[in-house]
This record gives structure tokens, C-alpha cells and sequence, in this order.
């Protein structure tokens, strides 16, 4: 069962600090854990300068893995329609600083190849414990 404001495609935690204190350390866990982020959404910043519209900070790290992303587009040459894996900072309505992760278990089952369920289980237990270092570090 799905707790409120959880979706089936991810987990998220909120986390203590600033927006850009939570981004390093988000940024910093992800490494820990063998990742890269290879590339940065500013969406809030790309909605005001296209649509003259506010909203709280939101931006998308697309992290990748080296390691196990080799081992699923060896097992599925088209697997990287669904790379990389999204890591979002967000700002909520009411201030605090959300980490919410993409869900790879979830997402890769879009595949149905037991090989690439079996990445998104690595991928899925490596992004637990970069939620579980921000939680674990919040000041």
C-alpha cells in the first residue's frame, strides 16, 4: 500500500536544510554510491524564463550508474529509453525540501527481461541508501 503522496514509479524523503545545501549532498550521496549526474533540469527556472511562471525550486538530476547501466543495455540494447535514473529536489509548497527517486524496479518492468529486473533491483537497493545517507546526515 502506497502512503500518502507516494507514487508507484518512485520514494522520496524530505530532507533538512537549503535547497542547495540538500542538492550537494544529494549529488554528493549519489557518488557514494557510483553515481553520476549527467545532467540537470533547472525546471523551475526553464518554466519562468518560457512561461513568465513561478514555482517553488525544482530540478531533475538524471544520475547514472556506469556499472550496472552497462550491464542493462547489455542486456536490452533499447534500455536507454528509460535512462537515467531521475533524482528530483524539489521545494514543496510549504518549504521543506523534498529528494523524491525514480523507482528502477518499477520502471524496468516495463521491460519483462528477468536480466534487467535483476539490474533494477541493484539500481533500486543503491538509491535506498543514498535516501538512507540523507537522512542520516540531515542537520
Amino acid at each position: 500500500m502506497l502512503e500518502e503522496g507516494q507514487v508507484a514509479y518512485g520514494f522520496d524523503v524530505e530532507v533538512a536544510g537549503s535547497f542547495e545545501a540538500v542538492r550537494g549532498r544529494v549529488v554528493e550521496a549519489l557518488k557514494g554510491q557510483g553515481f553520476g549526474v549527467l545532467t540537470e533540469i533547472d525546471v523551475s527556472a526553464t518554466l519562468k524564463a518560457k512561461l513568465g511562471k513561478d514555482m517553488p525550486r525544482y530540478n531533475i538530476l538524471g544520475a547514472c550508474n556506469p556499472v550496472l547501466a552497462e550491464k542493462a543495455i547489455s542486456a536490452e540494447p533499447d534500455i536507454g529509453l528509460l535512462l537515467p535514473c531521475n533524482v528530483v529536489v524539489s521545494e514543496t509548497p510549504k518549504g521543506a525540501i523534498k529528494v523524491a527517486f525514480m523507482d528502477p524496479v518499477s520502471v524496468l518492468a516495463l521491460v519483462n527481461n528477468a536480466s534487467v529486473t535483476e539490474v533494477g533491483w541493484q539500481v533500486r537497493a543503491k538509491l535506498e541508501a543514498v535516501r538512507d545517507a540523507l537522512t542520516a546526515t540531515s542537520p
